[in-house]
């Protein structure tokens, strides 16, 4: 089985795309990274580095500190797909992540985003 074409894209290709969305709806950069960082366990340094490495999104998974286990708590469709579904882990922490960006471009509160409050 051929591996999905998103694993191999550099995350940092496709993360400008994830700030531009959440800036359009007056959303910011310091947002985007909260939540990537809160999703994959990253620091800001070692977000950094793998945006300058060009870390392809398999790896920058893979070698995520710390998923969140609150992750599963991330429910609804996202490209016509459920991502509490989806089976593979990898695709599903893509989707996972597409999910949270696309509630803080809704105007979603951080704390909801995080799924810090009940």
């Amino acid at each position: 089985m051929t591996k999905h074409k998103i694993y191999t894209m550099s995350f940092a290709k496709v993360y400008p795309h994830y700030i531009a969305k959440a800036e359009r709806k007056g959303r910011t950069k310091e947002e985007v990274d909260t939540i990537i960082r809160w999703l994959t366990g990253y620091s800001q340094e070692e977000l950094q580095e793998q945006l300058d490495k060009e870390t392809d999104i398999e790896t920058f998974f893979a070698e995520a500190p710390q998923l969140h286990p609150s992750r599963r708590l991330i429910k609804g469709v996202i490209c016509g797909v459920r991502v509490e579904d989806i089976e593979e882990e990898t695709m599903q922490n893509i989707r996972y992540l597409d999910k949270l960006i696309d509630e803080l471009a809704r105007g979603k509160a951080m704390e909801k985003i995080l799924r810090t409050s009940s």
